[in-house]
């Protein structure tokens, strides 16, 4: 598996998720991925592949040089557009870039004796592909689309004069999907985006949806008892002993003592994961519960769990906060993969605003712990929420919708139990990654024309 970013974003998940479920269907996986080592910083790719035959490219001298994508090994570029941010978008590199990024991959390549791997599963369309064409000619790839690529190539074709070289990065990763064998997709709606940027015909794409790993996310609660218990020890240590939310101009944000009233009794707690991009809609969320607020017969607070360490679009959440003036909405900043389980046990309905999810990891995680969705009718979350039966889906960009299914979901507790059981087991039959691993092992055995007999794989339920 190769990735050429850092770990920090769903589609490492899903790398070290398939990385370690693989091997139950017949196959070892190495995983070749970007990696930062920062203390305190996310990134660390032999730290989140622990456990897996990981080899880091580590990209953390690249931080400090005048320009990180001249560097040796140079950091990775980005598929969006954020003024200064280190890691420019693609459209922006010029061939020279181009030619870096592909000449240090084939090195790392080389590293691990690609050439002699039976398939190369690379995520994402990024310069990779190129370099194995290089360092593995001949070896069969399986290329995964996680949806950001094709958000970069639908903005090209808005305005293919937006970046400076634009059509040509259009052009690179329209090759190098032409250049796999099979393309996993994460739902059937993206077969038609996917097909409409890139012009290859439907049977190339296979439906592989994310998933979640059934011993980790599981419902912590009897859904026969009421609502659960809220941890006030949990959101203490996140909100006022270890805060870690943080401001536009990067201050700590710290609570006191007394804005854990808001967690206390029966309080319904309400909880945001994910990065403060402009299309998670998080000022919209935030107008939304002021907007519901007045109309709560409870307390119900809304946590915002995420947004990476000084990486915004649009409005802060904490900008937006202070607009609306409303009050119990709390940032508790970014936690690791590792902490969310306790959190979710903590919370009781998951809301994802986003208007362009590609999939939508925490839903399915959170649902799998026995919560609720509120989502947006819309991509990828429009195939994981049933509406009415696993959570509520809401028009995009509907404010008032939106602040409904938030009034509801805090004054219908019967309601919200029976929406939270019934996600669990939906979910537990649709995305869990042993299932899912044994699905993406046949895509392999196809891709490389091996012998593989599903039956001889390793039962896991």
């Amino acid at each position: 598996m190769g990735l050429l970013f850092y770990p920090r974003g769903g589609s490492a998940h899903v790398a070290r998720n398939l990385a370690a479920t693989l091997p139950q269907a017949g196959w070892d996986v190495t995983v070749l991925s970007g990696s930062i080592n920062l203390p305190g910083h996310p990134g660390d790719a032999a730290r989140f592949y622990a456990g897996l035959d990981v080899h880091p490219v580590d990209m953390t001298r690249a931080l400090g040089a005048a320009d990180p994508l001249s560097a040796d090994p140079p950091l990775h570029p980005s598929y969006e557009d954020r003024p200064g941010a280190p890691d420019r978008v693609f459209a922006s590199l010029d061939a020279t870039d181009a030619e870096r990024q592909v000449a240090a991959w084939a090195r790392a390549l080389d590293s691990v004796d690609a050439a002699n791997a039976d398939v190369l599963h690379l995520h994402h369309l990024t310069p990779i592909h190129e370099a194995a064409r290089r360092a593995a000619p001949g070896v069969p790839v399986v290329g995964h689309l996680h949806g950001t690529e094709l958000l970069m190539l639908e903005a090209i074709g808005r305005d293919p004069r937006r970046w400076d070289f634009a059509e040509q990065w259009a052009e690179r990763l329209r090759d190098w999907a032409a250049g796999c064998r099979r393309l996993i997709v994460l739902s059937d709606k993206q077969v038609e985006r996917a097909q409409h940027v890139l012009g290859l015909d439907a049977d190339r794409y296979v439906h592989v949806p994310n998933g979640f790993d059934p011993e980790i996310f599981t419902p912590r609660h009897d859904p026969h008892r009421g609502d659960p218990p809220v941890s006030e020890a949990l959101w203490r240590r996140l909100l006022v002993e270890e805060p870690r939310g943080w401001g536009p101009d990067g201050e700590t944000i710290r609570y006191p003592e007394r804005a854990l009233e808001a967690f206390r009794g029966d309080a319904p707690v309400l909880l945001y994961v994910g990065r403060f991009t402009e299309v998670k809609r998080l000022p919209l969320l935030i107008e939304a519960y002021a907007r519901a607020q007045p109309g709560f017969c409870r307390r119900a607070p809304l946590v915002l769990v995420g947004g990476f360490p000084g990486e915004w679009e649009g409005e802060h959440p904490l900008e937006a906060i202070r607009r609306t003036g409303v009050q119990d909405v709390f940032l508790a900043g970014w936690h690791e993969h590792h902490e969310l389980p306790d959190i979710l046990a903590g919370t009781d309905v998951i809301i994802l605003p986003s208007v362009r999810e590609q999939f939508g990891q925490v839903l399915v995680e959170g649902m799998a712990c026995g919560l609720p969705a509120i989502a947006v009718d819309a991509y990828g979350p429009a195939d994981i929420v049933d509406h009415g039966r696993t959570g509520w889906l809401v028009e995009p960009d509907d404010v008032a919708e939106l602040a409904n299914a938030l009034v509801e979901a805090v004054n219908r507790p019967g309601e919200r139990r029976r929406r939270g059981a019934a996600a669990a087991e939906d979910v537990a039959s649709r995305f869990a990654w042993p299932a899912l691993s044994r699905e993406v092992a046949a895509v392999y055995a196809e891709a490389g024309d091996a012998t593989f007999l599903r039956e001889e794989a390793a039962p896991t339920t």
